[in-house]
């Protein structure tokens, strides 16, 4: 996470990018493109069995404010301005989407050597108020995470984790859904030249008693080619294989059979991602 603890959601994170990141079944491209004044446009489609859904982002990038607006198939328009070190450590974020006019949020993130401190508000007459706080170092951190809904009164999402990292090994456990679900999560570096990594996670949830375990690896063949696989205890196995064929252009092939139905059609995803 670096120096310092960071934020909430940096706990766990090696994990789950390790077990869940550019894993899909679906078929997905995406080009970035720049213009001549450093506007950045971003063009991507996803085909999801018959839909076929499709996204412009434009990036405008001015001194320490980012803006950020998307518009979909749906004609949504997502727009995020971010102002970075409006003063040291801090970050003000603006989003809204047009037309839903209750999805406007103010986001305020710190982060110091012993803190890191998020909080959200939504703009309307009774908004849902998040805060997230965590304390510690970049070796131990405890945190919070908790939403409140001021129009019923109720808390919506009241979480807390904790997490402990060395150079090889970052472990995390975190309770969850108000206190019905228990999160642990390991990883651990095996080979940092080879970009070797080993990692697992598991949920139990008090309600219906039941767990779910996954375990995941990576490993880079060469500079440019990785590969990543995992399995869980429900008998779903994944793996993906990662080119980058040219900088920052990205080809990724992810399969995934059920091993406890093999007479079902594995599940393939293509990913290829462009920019200059």
């Amino acid at each position: 996470m670096g120096k310092g603890p960071g934020l909430y959601s940096d706990i766990g994170k090696k994990a789950r990018d390790l077990l869940y990141k550019d894993y899909q079944s679906d078929q997905k491209f995406t080009i970035t493109t720049y213009s001549s004044t450093g506007v950045a446009i971003t063009s991507s489609g996803t085909k999801k069995g018959e839909l076929f859904l499709a996204d412009v982002n434009t990036q405008l990038k001015n001194k320490n404010i980012t803006t950020d607006i998307k518009v979909d198939t749906s004609s949504n328009l997502f727009t995020t301005i971010t102002v970075d070190q409006p003063a040291p450590g801090l970050k003000a974020i603006l989003s809204f989407r047009v037309p839903d006019q209750s999805s406007g949020k103010v986001e305020l993130q710190y982060l110091h050597d012993y803190a890191g401190i998020s909080t959200s508000v939504g703009l309307t007459a009774n908004p849902v108020i998040n805060f997230s706080g965590v304390i510690g170092t970049d070796v131990v951190a405890l945190g919070t995470d908790i939403s409140f809904d001021s129009k019923t009164g109720n808390f919506t999402k009241c979480n807390a984790g904790l997490s402990f990292s060395n150079v090889d090994l970052i472990a995390s456990l975190t309770l969850n859904d108000k206190g019905d679900t228990v999160n642990a999560s390991y990883y651990h570096t095996v080979n940092p030249f080879t970009n070797t990594a080993v990692g697992a996670e598991v949920t139990h949830s008090f309600a219906t008693n039941e767990n779910t375990i996954t375990v995941g690896t990576q490993h880079a063949l060469d500079p440019l080619t990785s590969v990543k696989a995992r399995v869980n205890n429900l008998g779903k196995a994944t793996a993906l294989i990662q080119h980058e064929w040219r900088p920052k252009s990205l080809f990724t092939i992810s399969g995934e059979v059920d091993t406890r139905a093999i007479e079902k059609s594995a599940k393939v995803g293509l990913a290829l991602a462009l920019k200059p």
